[in-house]
């Protein structure tokens, strides 16, 4: 009989995982508290208008094909993860179909460029968009002393990227001495300082250090404390662009639970884990799951349990503390990522907007504003958006004649006490109102026929992350590698994916969980078998004893 696994929470490394599951063999059922798949990838409907509520930055389309191309019974855990073919010049499109074959099956995904369009404050902007000669022409343009310095960067950064991604990104760095081998060469490449201070190295104009540095935000990294390993999303965008699956995110979430379905897979909604449920024979034997509890009362038998759902949360509300692994003092006493207020709104189109699919607006402060939010953990007064108009690209999103949208600005999470009853309308009105005065979406208080935000208690309420968090466990040098929760618990039977553990958040880098979780688990049931097949040895050795005596 085929073993059973129930995977909590159905985020892309939920999803991703529950997929590579099934290509093992497995029975898996996904249980989402919500109503719709998702997650953080949950989908806004209203008033004619379609809100992707989390996710909208894709890249590495090869992860995604991997996934469209898994069988049932069949895995792929033993494939080169980057096979030469992928690093060929000529695997970064720029125009076309972006999906592979199997993804074209399920969904359309096209390339977006620029990557980004980035605003200073004072209304220039700089057009990122992985081409060489547009990239140094504008750098030129901000400060020609820096294009020595981009040479330089651009070369120490694809040292970091052919290390530490090409080659270490799917190391699952499970004991000290897994870290230690790679360590040296990491302070080599010089990719533990902060990516900031790795940026500023090269750089003269505060305005290029903000163009690549501002990237770790959108993983929920401070610029100013994450490794200069992260530099590595400059090549990673540069390598295989920036994607947009038309009919939003949420497109693709459901074409990945077809996916699903089709391999034997099942998930169920309105179904919001209170424990999972776990046994102990004695004290020296460790604590084995058993399968989960939902609030209703129903009990699922498991032979494993996968939690997508936040670590703090999977740790403190859902194991019996007998049962606990990880210290509560440890899971309180670490850093938790920034949180969110996302402002999602629909407004009638006018002129054609002189912005771009994904825009970067920053404020006049960069260096203290990213310490406010994540070291004063206060509510400044400016504040720097992404904001997103997948309307330029797939009008489908709005009623004809509209355009939708949505402006994601990062906040302190919920440690920091802000009244956001109060302060979160303001900030609403305030953001909207700079939207319309500086003119990057003109008269739109006035051509605004829909609106609402989330604000931290979202992210805490809803969708279980501890203090509200929007990304788990902040990025930083400490909070990497092994030192990150692991994605193999102590607990028998109980693995952690997605964002919170290695190799972290970041659409691409919780596929890559979903594999590299997959595998500890593919290992440990290579092993339960030997065993199994060892003990029946023994068993049949001893008959064959007793029988001559």
């Amino acid at each position: 009989m085929s073993k059973r696994a129930v995977v909590i929470g159905s985020g892309f490394g939920g999803i991703a995982l529950a997929l590579r599951l099934q290509s093992l063999g497995l029975n898996t059922t996904i249980v989402e508290k919500l109503d719709k798949p998702g997650g953080r990838a949950y989908v806004l409907e209203a008033e004619g208008f379609k809100f992707d509520m989390g996710p909208t930055v894709i890249t590495v389309p090869h992860f995604i094909e991997e996934l469209f191309s898994l069988e049932r019974g069949k895995s792929d855990l033993e494939l080169d993860d980057f096979p030469k073919h992928l690093l060929e010049d000529n695997v970064r499109i720029k125009q076309g179909v972006s999906g592979g074959p199997n993804t074209s099956k399920y969904c359309e995904i096209v390339p977006i460029l620029p990557f980004y369009r980035i605003y200073f404050d004072d209304g220039t902007y700089f057009d990122y968009d992985g081409d060489p000669v547009n990239t140094r022409k504008q750098i030129a343009e901000i400060e020609p002393k820096d294009l020595e310095g981009y040479e330089r960067f651009h070369a120490a950064a694809e040292k970091i990227f052919e290390r530490g991604f090409l080659e270490l990104g799917y190391t699952y760095f499970s004991d000290i001495p897994s870290m230690l081998k790679v360590a040296p060469e990491l302070f080599r490449l010089d990719a533990v300082r902060s990516l900031f201070s790795f940026t500023s190295k090269y750089f003269i104009s505060p305005k290029l250090r903000q163009v690549f540095s501002f990237e770790t935000l959108l993983v929920g990294g401070n610029p100013l404390k994450v490794p200069a390993i992260y530099s590595m999303i400059h090549f990673v965008e540069k390598t295989w662009g920036i994607h947009y699956v038309k009919g939003g995110t949420g497109a693709l979430v459901s074409a990945l639970l077809k996916k699903f379905s089709e391999l034997g897979g099942q998930i169920r909604y309105n179904s919001e884990v209170e424990k999972i449920t776990t046994e102990k024979d004695s004290w020296l034997t460790k604590a084995k799951v058993t399968g989960v509890r939902l609030k209703d009362g129903t009990v699922l038998e498991s032979d494993m349990v996968c939690s997508n759902a936040d670590f703090a949360h999977t740790y403190l509300d859902l194991i019996d503390k007998k049962h606990r692994t990880v210290p509560k003092w440890r899971i309180k006493s670490m850093k938790y990522s920034m949180s969110l207020v996302v402002i999602y709104f629909g407004f009638k189109k006018r002129d054609s907007l002189d912005l771009q699919h994904h825009n970067i607006i920053l404020g006049p402060r960069y260096e203290e504003l990213l310490t406010d939010i994540f070291e004063r953990k206060v509510l400044a007064k400016d504040f720097s958006q992404y904001l997103h108009i997948p309307t330029l690209t797939d009008p489908s999103m709005a009623p004809e004649g509209h355009h939708a949208a949505y402006t994601l600005i990062p906040v302190p999470h919920n440690g920091s006490k802000i009244d956001w009853e109060s302060k979160g309308p303001q900030l609403v009105d305030a953001v909207l109102s700079f939207l319309d005065d500086r003119g990057y979406i003109p008269n739109l208080k006035e051509d605004l026929v829909y609106s609402t935000h989330v604000d931290p208690h979202y992210f805490e309420n809803t969708l279980n992350s501890f203090k509200g968090n929007a990304f788990g466990v902040e990025p930083t040098l400490t909070q990497s590698a092994y030192f990150r929760p692991q994605n193999r618990s102590k607990i028998d039977g109980l693995y952690l994916v997605g964002a919170n553990s290695q190799p972290g958040a970041g659409t691409p880098s919780v596929m890559m969980s979903a594999k590299m979780t997959a595998r500890a688990i593919a290992q440990d049931l290579k092993q339960t078998s030997s065993n199994k097949i060892s003990q029946s040895i023994s068993a049949t050795e001893l008959h064959r004893e007793l029988n001559k005596v």
